[in-house]
């Protein structure tokens, strides 16, 4: 069965040819939506965007995203400029929203015929990214002790690595990431609540705790295109415009993580699963997708963490939106695919 959560549009979702178990009316905050659905089961959500308070802030619509299933959402648009915006529509795309439509009759077809990336591939602007809020923020720089104002024109992507898995190498592969991204764009990596950079030797890493990541973001903000969070067990999603999920697809670790929670892969749907430290090639991934009903957005196998250059992270990283990379194996005239020859 499918529930609706209604406001503007309400009268005219009143005539759609659907059965509802559950309805609500109103304008509801994330959080209260989560905690009205996160563990209730149905089969769609037909979502009013105008009952999300404050929808036009598109990080709204994030802290849904990485708190619900997307793939079982349908969001109706409303009429404004700011959510038919190129940009707005991209950055639902980003999150793994492709349900989406002004077209009420359109929301019977897609609940039986749900958009695939393909389908909304056009509305995706690769170099998308979050941006700052509307209001500046005041921030006292640790280092000059002088007072500072966040630049709303700036632009940052904050990407968070996790690991699914025990121990599925989301340090590494936030240290080998770094060094990939910082030959073309400003990049910065910090660590929260663990001192395992210490290891990697390299005095550019950062630290800090879940309670300050917010302050480091502020006070770093205008300084870099890229801040990668390896997040650990308690490192703040929210805070993220994009969460890489790593699952290592040893046998022993997926029975562990399956009998730990056998909801985990449900939980993953929409999300970018990584498989990392991988020996599964594309048949096996193909199984892998089958058997645990999930998407695999990349599969990287193991990595020597002493080498400098990495083509298939730039695979990744090319795929995630950061096209300088391709101009540097332009230059050098290799072939970024050189994986298929």
């Amino acid at each position: 069965m499918n529930v609706k959560i209604a406001n503007k549009y309400a009268s005219l979702l009143a005539n759609v040819d659907i059965d509802f178990i559950k309805s609500i009316e109103g304008e509801f905050t994330p959080e209260e939506i989560i905690m009205q659905f996160g563990n209730f089961f149905y089969n769609k959500m037909i979502l009013d965007i105008t009952a999300i308070k404050g929808y036009q802030d598109i990080t709204k619509i994030q802290e849904l995203s990485v708190n619900m299933d997307m793939s079982k959402v349908i969001l109706l648009l409303d009429d404004s400029e700011v959510v038919n915006s190129p940009r707005y529509l991209s950055q639902l795309v980003s999150m793994g929203i492709y349900n989406f439509t002004r077209n009420i009759d359109a929301i019977k077809f897609l609940i039986d015929n749900p958009n695939s990336y393909k389908d909304v591939a056009q509305y995706h602007q690769l170099n998308n990214v979050m941006t700052a809020p509307e209001e500046p923020h005041i921030t006292e720089s640790k280092d000059s002790g002088k007072v500072s104002e966040m630049d709303n024109s700036h632009e940052l992507r904050i990407i968070g690595i996790k690991n699914v898995t025990e121990h599925a190498g989301s340090t590494t592969l936030t240290y080998l990431l770094k060094k990939q991204l910082e030959k073309k764009y400003k990049v910065c990596a910090v660590e929260v609540d663990d001192n395992d950079f210490v290891y990697l030797n390299d005095k550019t890493l950062k630290h800090t705790s879940n309670t300050d990541l917010q302050s480091f973001i502020t006070l770093h903000y205008n300084e870099y295109d890229v801040i990668l969070v390896d997040l650990n067990d308690q490192g703040a999603i929210s805070l993220c415009t994009e969460v890489l999920y790593l699952i290592e697809p040893g046998l022993i670790k997926l029975n562990k993580l399956i009998r730990k929670d056998r909801q985990a892969f449900e939980k993953l749907k929409g999300k970018k699963i990584i498989l990392n430290r991988s020996v599964l090639n594309s048949s096996d991934v193909a199984d892998f997708e089958y058997e645990s009903r999930s998407k695999v957005y990349f599969n990287i196998p193991y990595l020597d963490d002493k080498l400098d250059k990495h083509h298939v992270l730039d695979e990744l990283l090319m795929k995630l939106g950061f096209s300088r990379l391709d101009t540097e194996n332009s230059e050098k005239g290799g072939k970024l695919f050189s994986i298929f020859k």
